[in-house]
């Protein structure tokens, strides 16, 4: 049987459930209420009559003949080719991370080995451009960009991008590697490794969850970016999030707002996706990076 200790009641235990039960819906159901109105038509989610009309869908079933459709979803990817906007997300998404952690890996590694004082001036720096607004360094590239006839394409928006993010991944690679004891080095160069050696094939293989970690980070900054990409790239060339807010339309242009619903659902998908399936290597890649060793 179980004792009084046993069954008396945690107060605190109890509130911070509440919380954090509270916490969870506030912040899924935004999420939860898009996905379920991403299925009905605009009479029924925007409805001012009644709000309710979103959870049956009343004028969903007069037109369609059922309380769920999927026009929003074909009139976003096929009426306007929202796949286009998707592949460019894409591409641009993984030159930003592979350029980023490829330098950031190779920076973050030799300022964390260098003893010289400058490696601390290159990181101030670093951090002084991370802290500027994206705006501020976009309008700077916008002059040249337009004199040599190279704005609107993907690969401009890429070297942006990359600069923007750099400082990010130097700083947080580098706590990385501050956290690898130089042993695992000198023990690799005494066995025959030249330095490059010692950094693939001893020190990487460590630092896995942190890149990882970083290059997660480094992907949610291209993919969810909207400042640079919808200033650098034209039309033809947007990604996923410029382009939700081309279906909103325009004082001069109607948009349709459905189709900006299913391309928001549709954007924020992979997000889960991914963190889901790299949950354990953030973890511990994050711990990894708390906790100096």
């Amino acid at each position: 049987m179980a004792t009084k200790s046993q069954l008396r009641v945690n107060p605190l235990a109890i509130i911070s459930t509440a919380l954090v039960g509270l916490w969870l819906l506030i912040a899924a159901f935004p999420f939860i209420w898009t996905l379920w109105g991403s299925f009905k038509v605009q009479g029924d989610f925007f409805s001012k009559a009644d709000w309710q009309n979103a959870l049956y869908g009343v004028h969903t079933v007069k037109e369609t003949g059922s309380a769920f459709t999927g026009s929003a979803y074909y009139g976003a990817w096929v009426q306007e080719e929202y796949y286009h906007a998707a592949i460019n997300t894409g591409i641009v998404v993984f030159f930003t991370v592979i350029i980023s952690l490829t330098i950031g890996t190779l920076g973050g590694y030799a300022l964390a080995r260098s003893g010289k004082r400058y490696a601390f001036w290159i990181l101030m720096a670093a951090l002084v451009f991370r802290a500027m607004p994206h705006i501020t360094l976009v309008s700077g590239y916008l002059l040249p960009f337009f004199e040599w006839n190279i704005w609107g394409i993907l690969p401009t928006t890429i070297i942006v991008l990359v600069a923007i993010n750099q400082p990010f991944t130097l700083w947080m690679l580098h706590s990385f590697f501050l956290n690898v004891p130089r042993d695992m080095d000198e023990s690799a160069m005494v066995d025959g490794c030249t330095r490059f050696q010692a950094f693939r094939y001893v020190i990487i293989p460590v630092m896995w969850p942190g890149v990882i970690t970083t290059g997660l980070f480094s992907f949610l900054l291209a993919y969810n970016d909207f400042a640079v990409t919808s200033m650098l790239l034209s039309e033809q060339n947007e990604t996923m999030i410029p382009k939700i807010a081309s279906f909103l339309g325009t004082t001069q242009i109607e948009g349709n707002v459905m189709f900006a619903v299913a391309a928001v659902v549709s954007a924020t998908v992979p997000l889960f996706m991914l963190v889901l399936f790299f949950q354990r290597q953030i973890v511990s890649g994050l711990t990894t990076g708390a906790v100096k060793g």
